[in-house]
């Protein structure tokens, strides 16, 4: 069955999963992988479903009705190939702390990026006091063969310049 990448995002209320997934059912859709999120009062899903041939026509005007009764700010579809490659399995945990300021994520991301490591999972909130607060994200990562001291000292030049605490753990998969 063909796939769809869905993607909806709002102000928070009750009822948006609700609406979104009856629409789907509606159309004999099958949702194979979802992820949600409130991120600042504002909800954001993502979801990939299995929507039959005969339902594609239907998505577009069944997505806009959920839109238009949840007033949300954008919904939205796009076909996938189904011939992607399976989910890379996380095998390290990352955890980044320090003062808010622009660049972490991107400082961080790119040496990961330089060492060939796969951010598989990334999350990031601000913490402790709005006057001065600070950065934590945490990502999941598949290291591939690069050996985990390797990439702890790559990172700790990027701490080093970032003022940030960083530390890098294997994942226990018995905690998944």
């Amino acid at each position: 069955m063909p796939l769809h990448a869905v993607t909806a995002i709002g102000r928070d209320r009750p009822g948006i999963v609700a609406a979104l997934t009856r629409e789907l059912l509606a159309l004999d859709a099958n949702l194979a992988d979802s992820r949600m999120a409130i991120m600042r009062g504002h909800f954001a899903v993502m979801l990939i479903a299995e929507v039959p041939d005969a339902s594609r026509e239907g998505l577009a005007s069944a997505l806009e009705r959920v839109k238009l009764d949840l007033d949300l700010e954008h919904i939205g579809s796009s076909p996938i190939s189904d011939d992607a490659p399976e989910r890379p399995e996380p095998t390290h945990v990352l955890s980044v702390y320090g003062a808010d300021h622009p660049g972490i994520v991107s400082a961080v991301t790119e040496a990961l990026a330089a060492n060939d490591v796969n951010v598989t999972g990334l999350e990031t909130r601000l913490v402790g006091p709005e006057a001065d607060p600070i950065y934590a994200m945490l990502l999941e990562l598949e290291l591939g063969g690069l050996d985990a001291g390797e990439l702890a000292t790559a990172l700790d030049a990027v701490a080093s310049e970032q003022g940030l605490e960083l530390s890098l753990s294997e994942l226990d998969s018995e905690a998944l």
